[in-house]
């Protein structure tokens, strides 16, 4: 399998059509990768299967060590997977070419969409973290694969600030934890605080009426 092949099975992305002769190894890896995704994020690593992995892609286990080398290959292989694909979703948002206020806002938006849409996102972030990221520190990409996105927020930030619009000196790492934290919170934890406050949280009108409540939140803390 080629890097580029590679790439595209991490990123979720399916085998081109026109390869005929390559179709059937891109396919059978995907398979593995949906099906790791599937029981990682139900399961953790720890909690984890090869044999309940192998099952749901309906290959041998021989087959996955051939693609992924071992369980610690796959499971990073799926971390992985799961930033590039989220980046790359990013990256249609166009942020530099925005005007700031309205590219903050669609990130926001987006970010906030995708955890909702993406809910094995979230769960294998939080298995990982119970890891301490000890394998995403195994990592030769992550660091590169996230660069792009706090490059584009600088600039975003900065273009906000040359305008008057945003208030100078913002933190662009600090400013994603902060709009992250606010959809991911909501989400990992919305049942206790339904049950807790006796709000209905998962509608979707509150589930939209949450997400302008973190655009506001954002837009409110970068204004002069």
């Amino acid at each position: 399998m080629t890097v580029q092949e590679h790439n595209r099975i991490k990123a979720g992305e399916p085998a081109k059509p026109d390869r005929q002769r390559k179709r059937d190894p891109e396919r059978t890896a995907a398979a593995i990768l949906e099906a790791a995704i599937a029981e990682f994020s139900q399961a953790g690593y720890d909690g984890a299967r090869i044999d309940g992995i192998a099952r749901r892609a309906r290959v041998n286990k021989r087959m996955l060590y051939h693609y992924f080398g071992s369980k610690e290959g796959l499971y990073l292989a799926v971390l992985e997977g799961r930033y590039a694909a989220i980046r790359a979703a990013e990256r249609e948002l166009d942020l530099t070419r925005r005007e700031p206020v309205e590219a903050m806002r669609q990130l926001v938006l987006f970010t906030w969409n995708y955890y909702i849409e993406h809910p094995e996102f979230l769960a294998i972030l939080a298995a990982e973290n119970q890891n301490k990221a000890r394998f995403l520190t195994r990592s030769d990409d992550i660091v590169r694969l996230n660069s792009p996105l706090i490059a584009a927020i600088r600039d975003v930030l900065h273009r906000g600030e040359a305008e008057m619009l945003f208030r100078p000196g913002v933190d662009p790492v600090e400013l994603y934890i902060s709009m992250a934290s606010l959809g991911a919170f909501y989400l990992s934890n919305r049942w206790t605080l339904a049950t807790v406050f006796q709000r209905e949280l998962l509608s979707t009108a509150a589930l939209d009426a949450w997400g302008e409540h973190i655009v506001e939140m954002v837009l409110a803390f970068l204004r002069p």
